[in-house]
């Protein structure tokens, strides 16, 4: 049976672990240690080469008591910022820092609820499929533990990440992200003595910004603008300005049509400026993370669907506008969801833990291992 005083304090036991991205380490190793005593086989990847964090991925595998495939339940080790000082003050149904600050809410509450299942499964007695647990580093800064797991260790084909705020709504799908960087070269002059000689290159950046929209696309398309910089000083006419930006929206093909769109007004502006060849511009852009989408006919919304039922509750199967572990576990053909553990206000002083919900996504997460127990070949 689950255990609602345990597993929270559980949660306040990892709370008192600090682990900001790239310094996991104490709180991996406590992991290895717990788990190893409920009968865990525990090992690290070599992602830690490319993340730069002091540890790599942790991987656990329990074998389970039942013949079924194997399930993937994941959450990230770091937290956004340190948190040396957590004073956890427990009131009206929620858990928050007694001072102003993060709690750790994001993602030692999904830590949390992983290691209370596999505690109730074990005491059960109840039948259970094999277990991967993924312990990720460096999400925080960009998926990279993620982003670099070793795929080739793991075995399951379906899985619940669990790093979302209300257990009620099921994320199935997310977008695409790019994040692009834009040089624009102009030449420069003396602003006082020559002017004339000069190309402005911040002046040629915002007419090109002036015809492109920005903020909300589409209803399912982003794009935003995010910092400028240039110039050295005001008598110089400027040479040179950067600008940064991202791209977000679930359907590929309109990300695209936005690139090329970019791209192409700043080669439109930049030959009205100057058809010597200068002004001139580069255009870069690299992947922020894929976007994933679990279908509805997908046996793992099924099976989640019948363990909400179980326990009184009626999912509801949402989209995200940000990216999570479970877009790169979606990519590397894991099919992963996303499901709120209660964490609340998360990146913020008032972040907190809500109680109900903190528990009610541990009892759905242990109703859905139990259901795929019961039903193996909805996993094959």
């Amino acid at each position: 049976m689950l255990d609602p005083e345990r597993l929270k304090l559980e949660f306040l036991t990892l709370a008192q672990i600090d682990s900001p991205s790239r310094k996991e380490k104490p709180l991996a190793q406590h992991l290895v240690a717990l788990f190893e005593a409920l009968g865990g086989e525990c090992f690290f990847d070599h992602s830690a080469v490319y993340t730069e964090s002091e540890t790599g991925n942790l991987i656990v595998k329990l074998p389970g008591t039942a013949e079924a495939p194997p399930v993937l339940l994941s959450a990230h080790l770091d937290t956004i910022e340190p948190t040396p000082q957590v004073r956890p003050l427990e009131e009206n149904g929620l858990l928050r820092n007694e001072k102003p600050g993060l709690i750790g809410a994001d993602d030692k509450s999904g830590i949390a609820i992983i290691i209370e299942v596999v505690r109730a499964l074990r005491e059960s007695g109840l039948p259970y499929p094999p277990l991967e647990l993924v312990f990720t580093t460096c999400e925080e800064i960009g998926l990279l533990g993620a982003r670099y797991l070793d795929y080739k260790l793991l075995k399951a084909r379906w899985g619940l990440v669990l790093d979302s705020e209300d257990p009620r709504r099921v994320v199935v799908r997310a977008p695409e992200a790019i994040k692009f960087q834009i040089r624009v070269l102009g030449r420069a002059a003396h602003a006082g003595l020559e002017p004339e000689k000069g190309l402005n290159a911040i002046k040629i950046a915002a007419e090109a910004l002036s015809r492109l929209p920005s903020g909300r696309i589409d209803p399912e398309t982003t794009l935003n603008f995010g910092t400028i910089k240039g110039g050295k000083a005001t008598n110089i006419v400027p040479e040179e300005v950067v600008l940064e930006g991202e791209i977000r929206s679930h359907r590929l093909e309109r990300l695209e049509e936005l690139w090329e769109r970019i791209a192409g007004v700043f080669a439109e502006v930049t030959r009205e400026k100057g058809p010597d060849g200068r002004p001139e511009f580069e255009a870069r852009r690299e992947e922020m993370f894929p976007h994933f989408h679990v279908p509805e006919d997908h046996p793992l919304l099924g099976v989640l669907q019948e363990a909400g039922r179980r326990i009184g509750l009626e999912l509801e199967f949402t989209k995200s506008e940000g990216g999570s572990d479970a877009n790169l576990f979606n990519r590397h053909g894991v099919a992963c969801v996303i499901l709120g553990t209660g964490m609340r206000r998360v990146h913020s002083p008032e972040e907190y833990l809500l109680l109900e919900d903190f528990f009610l996504c541990a009892r759905l997460v242990y109703e859905f291992l139990a259901l795929v127990a019961q039903n193996p070949s909805a996993g094959r």
